[in-house]
């Protein structure tokens, strides 16, 4: 894959989509060093936030910690997405919609668009709400008030609407998907800063070598177990009564099946091991902030609550990585239900005349594949609940707290790297047929 990477700075065309992508993400990264009207960037950053805020944190590379004009990053079209995603599934009328080809799905992605920019707007709302009531938080000249919250919000929401304007023409124009380059920008962005306080802290003593290896080898290890993970895949084999033009589509994260196949002939259906992706983190870590909230109303009203989970329900507990192990696996079993429906792909399969050797159509699919897509989810699930507490324990006992060492930071950039590589093949393959075509052409022409 490196060497599709290397093959395309020798074509031309791909060269200037990769030069156009590389362009539009340094802009993104200079906004992020451009503060929201109003705020004092030096005080707000180091305020230490943990639970979904130090995941929004990781995501956007501290564009909120710091309150820039990018703050928000593409969180609001994230999660717009995941909403609409799921809609999609459970309203007959987007499910019409979402069948009507391309023009449906231009649709979806005009309420998407729609969607993203009003969760950007309560989302900025709520964080100018926080800002604004910490004086320090707020730059010299300016008072909390009204108008000041109304500027931080329109702020945001344009960086919102911009932000989503560059990740689409990444995607349209340069090279892989643009949000996921995006967010792997922003998770990339911290890593020379952390790197750095991480070495200072072993030219200081503070830090032991063997420590810092066996930190570094478990980075290794991880990644290597995320390339393996990612591209692991499930492969249940069809068979074709008659000649085809496509196969049915599985779900989203599970690919559709091979390509067109002559009467009678053999493909598979490739379901992945991990279909969910980071999700399920996110939800968790989302439903984790819920106890935070809570210890900040009773901090006066019930000193004893705000104490019990101040020291339980924190980063590292015990209590803390229990209760976000079991709710990874609860949301992963929920979202690949939602998204990977065997009943659906059973009669796609029968009405396109295929079957599974050996399981009858109908009913007897649809349960074969749902037996499938379970234990897939449990091992998906397994995944992700070690990618999670693994840096936790490391962290522990290393003391390595310097480096943001987060599972779900490398599963964001492993799968965005892979995915982006798998792109560039597929277009110097095409390039390469191209060619093939157009000498043989020549070729003929000459010959005549």
């Amino acid at each position: 894959m490196l060497r599709a990477f290397r093959d395309a700075f020798r074509i031309p065309d791909l060269q200037r989509k990769i030069v156009f992508t590389l362009l539009l993400l340094a802009v993104y990264r200079l906004g992020s060093t451009i503060p929201t009207p109003g705020v004092n960037s030096a005080a707000l950053s180091q305020a230490s936030s943990g639970g979904l805020l130090g995941l929004i944190g990781m995501i956007s590379g501290g564009n909120l910690s710091q309150f820039s004009i990018f703050a928000l990053g593409v969180l609001p079209y994230i999660t717009a997405s995941i909403v609409i995603q799921l809609m999609t599934t459970t309203i007959p009328a987007l499910e019409k919609l979402s069948k009507e080809g391309e023009e449906g799905r231009k649709k979806i992605n005009q309420f998407t668009r729609y969607a993203a920019i009003s969760l950007g707007a309560v989302q900025a709302l709520f964080f100018s709400l926080y800002v604004t009531s910490n004086p320090s938080f707020v730059a010299v000249g300016w008072t909390p008030g009204l108008f000041t919250v109304l500027v931080m919000v329109l702020t945001q929401v344009a960086g919102v609407a911009f932000t989503m304007w560059i990740g689409e023409r990444i995607t349209e124009v340069g090279v892989g998907n643009g949000i996921s380059l995006i967010i792997t920008a922003g998770i990339i962005a911290r890593y020379p800063q952390e790197i750095s306080a991480t070495a200072q802290l072993f030219r200081t003593d503070q830090v032991q070598l063997l420590s810092l290896l066996a930190f570094i080898a478990i980075i290794l290890l991880t990644i290597a177990g995320i390339v393996y993970v990612y591209q692991g895949e499930r492969r249940v084999p069809v068979t074709y009564a008659r000649a085809r033009g496509g196969a049915p589509t599985a779900a989203a994260g599970s690919a559709s099946a091979a390509k067109s196949q002559g009467a009678g002939q053999a493909t598979w259906l490739p379901i992945k091991v991990n279909q969910a992706g980071v999700i399920p983190v996110i939800f968790a870590s989302a439903m984790l902030i819920i106890p935070n909230l809570i210890a900040s109303a009773t901090a006066t009203r019930a000193p004893e609550v705000n104490a019990w989970i101040s020291s339980n329900l924190v980063f590292g507990q015990p209590l803390y990585i229990l209760l976000e192990a079991a709710l990874i696996f609860g949301f992963t079993y929920l979202y690949n239900s939602v998204q990977f429906d065997p009943k659906r792909i059973a009669e796609q399969l029968r009405e396109a005349g295929g079957f599974i050797p050996g399981v009858r159509p109908g009913t007897p699919t649809t349960e074969y594949l749902g037996g499938i897509s379970s234990r897939l989810s449990l091992w998906g699930a397994i995944f992700l609940v070690v990618l999670t507490i693994i840096p936790q324990i490391v962290q522990r006992i290393t003391g390595i707290t310097t480096f943001q060492f987060s599972g779900t930071g490398l599963l964001i950039i492993v799968g965005v790297a892979l995915e982006t590589l798998k792109q560039l093949e597929a277009q110097l393959t095409v390039r390469r047929y191209d060619g093939f075509i157009s000498k043989g052409r020549i070729r003929g022409r000459l010959n005549n």
